[in-house]
């Protein structure tokens, strides 16, 4: 009864209010239809609020399908939701309030002369509300007067205008109270919290922190790098400079495994779930180090194009066959080490169908080749020395080799006694075969060498050292000055034009990227000497009918000063042993000299190639340099089943293992090793021993050493992948290598220097060979220099 006449009281105060305008209607047309459209556009200000707020009670009420979280705590997570809540009521409050209705009129209204007084209308509804006590109940009046304003409002938007038109309410206001309150009705309950709860957003981050925090192994992605892994990797980048200052490089190695070391077993376990099989199955730390970089930046997309100084314009397998160049120093009839050595070992790799192979050697005008080559043995063409060349090396070998010879311009240097490439030495090897390098003496090619970069035209570029430069030079005038400038030039060149170094032993001085490894074997000749020797004593005759010789060059450096200082100073010891010795050389006249001055019992010979038949009655062969790198006739005498007296010097330490090898530290051991070999007869070589002095096992060494083996095989396998899907997925340098970086900047430095005609002859280098010269042109049918290189200006 009390409802249906407070109804009864609000309908009538708002007929007088309706009354008041229909008289005021004409005087006031114009300001009302002003009104309207000024709220026809908060109307649509608030449809469009009205609909954000659907939007947004939707997206936090509805839940998701995503995976329950395990271990559901409370929510502590969204406390400031709660916090939200009493503001959220406070807001209601507020907006419900006759204040803002009024101040939103005072807003929207129009400016009128008009003014109507509501006070009567307020008394009368206060009157109303007033319960039997006398209080006044200040919520029902803002109810009441926020009903009567809402009201009072959609009777100005009623299309009738006479008392019959209904009152409508504010649909915009109405809307957005509605929501105000289902929000507020919600927020209250868990209904709310359980969708928030369920969210995608809230499981995405929560789940990103478990796998940063709690649980990292079960992630399947790329963990980052540690501190200790990036402590590795920037003591292993800056081992140049750690050389140069004196720190070791298998101190730097050492180092790098502690670093690594501690997350070994972390990241063994991590590949295990994630599926990172090349960490798995590589013991080196240094390639686990690689590949644990690499993975983690290919994860992020990264991918290295390469360095500054890189040019990466180099030979593709189109057709399928890889390429190798060997280009060494010195050339047959001259009977050194590296024309003998890389001949065999183009000879045997190129037995593998797996590769193509070109040998580069220098040619010699005639005027250096009377020079140089023994017995006055000249050639006027190439053509004539490949046939020579050609047919030596079947006569010794027994097969005819598959390879190609190609020559380049040299000149002969009388002061160094060896021969010196004139221009680019790189050009005669044309692009479409640059594919893998072997220089065979990588720092005597590159002391004064000014063209392209090795390393940039090749894909792949190995170093064999042959010599001992360091010994030689010391024995000079200023020679310890000079081997200290020396090394370091060593250093320089065989860093910025190397991949990868072999030196044949520890006597050579230690260059960087490099490793020791015995890649020389000996001629198939000398093995077969050996064989017809043991089969002579296996049926009971004689092999070795005289006593000791020594074989080699006759110059002070290959062991002729040892040889005399040993032999004056045990000269009563070795009373009656006489000693034949066989070479020529530039020091011959020297050495007779001294050896007759001191009255030693030397016999001296012409020299001769050591397969010679007048050699194979020798027992022992008596070597005591220890200025070679390895000497090849040791390796010869032992194929042959003599006995080797040699030093006990790093270059003899493959032959160790020889059981005919006697090795001595002092003179008194050299003259006991002598009467000992002199006294019994050598063991016969087991099939194992034969083989490890055989070609066939030089060249396995060397594919293993020079990883040239997993080389090929690396770019076989993207050949592969390439004819299956069509593109080759190749394992790129995923960072930009400190090492690279300096290596480039010194292999430009050597360029700018070298192109210095002054700065090259202060250093020794022969006039005129920055370029070939007119007699290398018409022998080697090349064009000009000028034409090959030509300089623009005027």
């Amino acid at each position: 009864m009390a409802n249906e006449n407070q109804a009864s009281t609000s309908s009538s105060a708002f007929s007088f209010i309706s009354k008041g305008l229909r008289e005021v209607r004409d005087s006031a047309d114009a300001d009302l239809q002003t009104m309207r459209d000024r709220a026809n556009s908060f109307k649509n200000l608030a449809n469009s609020f009205d609909r954000e707020l659907e939007n947004f009670f939707n997206s936090a009420s509805t839940p998701f399908s995503v995976p329950a979280i395990r271990s559901p705590p409370p929510p502590a997570e969204i406390d400031f939701v709660k916090k939200l809540q009493p503001k959220l009521s406070e807001f209601r409050r507020a907006y419900s309030s006759p204040d803002f209705s009024r101040k939103v009129l005072e807003k929207w209204s129009p400016r009128t002369r008009i003014r109507i007084d509501l006070s009567a209308i307020k008394n009368a509804i206060v009157s109303e509300v007033e319960d039997a006590d006398g209080i006044i109940h200040f919520d029902r009046v803002r109810k009441r007067n926020t009903m009567s304003f809402r009201e009072f409002w959609g009777e100005l938007k009623g299309q009738g205008e006479g008392d019959e038109a209904q009152p409508r309410d504010w649909e915009p206001i109405r809307a957005l109270k509605t929501r105000l309150r289902e929000f507020e009705k919600r927020s209250s309950s868990v209904e709310l919290f359980g969708g928030f709860k369920k969210s995608e957003f809230l499981e995405k981050v929560k789940s990103s922190l478990k796998a940063m925090c709690k649980e990292p192994r079960e992630s399947n992605e790329v963990l980052p790098l540690d501190v200790p892994e990036l402590l590795a990797y920037w003591v292993r980048q800056s081992s140049p400079f750690l050389d140069q200052l004196g720190v070791r490089r298998d101190i730097c190695d050492k180092i790098v495994e502690s670093l690594c070391s501690k997350r070994k077993n972390q990241l063994l376990l991590h590949s295990v779930s994630a599926g990172e099989s090349s960490v798995l199955g590589n013991d080196n730390i240094n390639d686990e180090l690689d590949s644990r970089i690499a993975s983690v930046l290919q994860s992020t997309g990264h991918c290295y194009e390469g360095g500054f100084w890189t040019d990466h314009a180099k030979h593709d397998l189109s057709d399928g066959k890889r390429h190798v160049a060997i280009v060494t120093t010195a050339s047959l009839p001259w009977m050194t080490g590296t024309a003998v050595n890389p001949l065999f070992r183009a000879a045997y790799l190129a037995g593998s169908a797996r590769q193509n192979v070109t040998l580069l050697v220098p040619w010699l005008c005639k005027s250096d080749q009377e020079l140089v080559y023994p017995s006055n043995l000249t050639f006027s063409s190439p053509e004539e020395q490949e046939i020579y060349i050609r047919n030596w090396l079947e006569e010794r070998i027994g097969f005819k080799a598959d390879f190609k010879i190609s020559f380049y311009p040299g000149k002969f240097s009388k002061e160094r006694r060896s021969i010196i490439p004139a221009g680019d030495t790189s050009q005669f090897i044309p692009s479409k075969d640059a594919d893998i390098a072997i220089l065979e003496e990588p720092e005597h090619l590159n002391w004064y060498h000014h063209g392209r970069r090795w390393t940039d035209k090749f894909n792949h570029v190995v170093g064999i050292v042959h010599t001992n430069y360091l010994e030689y030079i010391k024995r000079e005038k200023n020679g310890a000055l000079q081997a200290f400038l020396v090394k370091h030039i060593n250093n320089w060149v065989t860093r910025a034009y190397c991949h990868k170094v072999l030196r044949l032993s520890a006597a050579t001085q230690d260059l960087p990227k490099s490793v020791i490894c015995n890649v020389h074997g000996v001629n198939p000749k000398f093995l077969k000497i050996g064989e017809k020797v043991a089969a002579e004593r296996e049926f009971g005759q004689e092999a070795f009918s005289k006593g000791a010789y020594f074989l080699g060059k006759m110059v002070w450096a290959k062991g002729y000063r040892e040889l005399i200082d040993l032999l004056a100073k045990n000269k009563r010891d070795l009373d009656g042993i006489k000693l034949d010795v066989f070479g020529n050389g530039e020091d011959a006249h020297e050495v007779q000299s001294a050896a007759r001055r001191l009255d030693l019992n030397l016999n001296f010979l012409k020299g001769r190639e050591h397969a010679d038949d007048s050699l194979h009655g020798y027992k022992v062969f008596i070597n005591p340099s220890v200025s070679d790198v390895l000497c090849t006739a040791t390796a010869e005498a032992l194929a042959m089943g003599k006995f080797v007296v040699c030093a006990d010097h790093p270059s003899n330490e493959f032959f160790r293992s020889f059981p005919n090898c006697l090795t001595y530290k002092t003179s008194e051991d050299f003259v006991a090793k002598v009467k000992e070999a002199l006294a019994s007869e050598p063991q016969p070589l087991t099939p194992e021993q034969r083989h490890n002095l055989s070609w066939e096992a030089a060249t396995q060494r060397f594919m293993e050493y020079s990883e040239l083996d997993r080389f090929l095989a690396s770019t076989e396998d993207g050949a592969k992948s390439s004819r299956n899907d069509g593109k080759i997925i190749q394992k790129s340098a995923s960072l930009p290598s400190l090492t690279d970086m300096v290596d480039g900047g010194l292999a430009f430095a050597h360029y700018c220097l070298t192109g210095n005609e002054f700065l090259r002859q202060c250093t020794g280098a022969i006039p005129g060979t920055r370029d070939y010269d007119k007699q290398h042109c018409k022998d080697l049918n090349l064009l000009p220099p000028q034409v090959e290189n030509p300089i623009y200006g005027w």
